[in-house]
């Protein structure tokens, strides 16, 4: 009989284990609580109109059409009983396992301000990014019938709390919308006078990356108009605003990316997690007390090194999928398994609006338009499909030279009385 391997979560982690499995003798259950495969790192592109869902999210069913072995659901995960290894699901009977592989991934974490998600959306799912597209190219309409100039003002503010990479690019699209895309479309309204507020509650932006980086995109954000706020935190956030220390500042958009907490996955197993609730694994990605199990991807801690952990990126994720894979691969051959995942760090990228961007791999740091350049032929190449990466290419190759994004719809409940419904 055939073993069966479970899959919970079909992002890069869960997809690379499935791949790497195949012409082996298993039964693969795949499961995710959405039908699609979501290529995270281009989200913020789709928030900020440059790109349409279709070109970062391909159906998950489709990627295993020719894959007999492989079955997927659609369906979320409630608990796992180890001692039966079964994964009770909410909408469909028990799975049992031989192989579990936990790859589910992280949400959106307010730091005990749950209550701040109302106002302030993450960017994690493709209705997080149409949400804010929504939310954000209704400020400027709204802006355009508003008579008051105050609550005008406060249409025209957009605050995104976090500089990380998500934010510094996050803030750096919206600018470019506001101050190169739009001024030329709206008639009662200047859009450039469109204020975008970057808040970072430690020193600098983009704190992986070198001092010196960090420093270059601090100034290229200022001169796309980005108003860069650091060392002081968000200590408050509702429908009026924020408040930057005690400072309230009257805003209609706002844009969380501070922080990411993992699924539950330590809760079902019942096991050891850390801060950020992620699972704590061994060095070959297992429970220490379970090796039926392998956790991975955002929803594992990893070590890296003496005093790090593995981050969440993409990179990161693959790698820990192709390790699992091949394990697992070894154990049906009955050879000896890899007994370390070592982490291969490929650099952290970030850019800043059409034109700008920042690489740095170890002591090699790159900055302006060739890294740019760079950062889209890396995004390109880890894309699913040809279809996919053309039509991405092409998006980004007519934003360059004209300037204008073309994908601004505001989809759906298309409303002027209530933008949030």
């Amino acid at each position: 009989m055939k073993k069966k391997l479970v899959v919970i979560g079909a992002g890069f982690a869960g997809l690379q284990v499935v791949h790497g499995l195949k012409k082996t003798d298993l039964d693969i259950t795949l499961v995710d609580r959405r039908n699609h495969h979501l290529f995270q790192p281009l989200l913020y592109q789709v928030a900020t109109t440059v790109l349409a869902t279709s070109e970062i999210a391909w159906p998950i069913r489709h990627l295993f059409r020719d894959r007999s072995e492989v079955t997927t659901l659609l369906d979320e995960v409630v608990g796992i009983d180890r001692d039966r290894k079964t994964v009770r699901l909410r909408n469909s009977a028990e799975l049992p396992y031989d192989i579990l592989v936990l790859a589910t991934g992280a949400r959106h974490a307010y730091f005990g301000k749950d209550k701040w998600e109302a106002f302030a959306p993450g960017l994690k799912t493709l209705e997080d990014a149409t949400t804010i597209r929504r939310r954000m190219l209704l400020a400027f309409e709204q802006a355009e019938l508003e008579t008051d100039s105050a609550k005008r003002e406060a249409l025209l503010t957009f605050a995104v709390i976090g500089a990380g990479p998500t934010g510094v690019e996050m803030a750096g699209m919206i600018a470019e919308l506001a101050h190169h895309t739009l001024p030329r479309e709206f008639r009662r309204i200047d859009t450039r006078q469109a204020k975008v507020l970057l808040v970072e509650a430690g020193g600098r932006v983009l704190p992986s990356f070198s001092e010196s980086l960090s420093d270059y995109v601090k100034t290229s954000l200022t001169k796309l108009g980005v108003t860069v706020r650091t060392g002081v935190p968000v200590t408050a956030c509702d429908e009026s605003g924020i408040i930057i220390g005690e400072e309230p500042i009257a805003c209609r958009t706002i844009i969380w990316a501070a922080g990411v907490q993992a699924s539950p996955a330590a809760q079902w197993l019942g096991a050891e997690a850390d801060r950020a609730g992620r699972v704590v694994v061994t060095k070959d990605l297992r429970l220490a007390d379970d090796l039926s199990v392998f956790v991975i991807g955002d929803t594992a801690s990893v070590k890296w090194g003496v005093d790090k952990s593995v981050p969440g990126i993409a990179p990161a994720a693959k790698q820990q999928g192709s390790f699992v894979a091949k394990c697992i691969r070894a154990s049906l051959k009955g050879a000896t398994p890899p007994e370390t995942f070592k982490y291969r760090h490929q650099g952290n990228l970030a850019t800043i609006g059409r034109k700008v961007a920042v690489i740095e791999f170890g002591n090699f740091k790159l900055k302006g338009i060739l890294a740019w350049w760079i950062w889209g032929l890396a995004h390109i190449y880890f894309l699913i499909g040809t279809r996919s990466r053309l039509a991405v290419a092409w998006s980004w190759l007519w934003i360059y030279l004209s300037g204008l994004q073309s994908a601004r719809l505001i989809t759906q409940k298309e409303t002027m009385r209530d933008p949030d419904a």
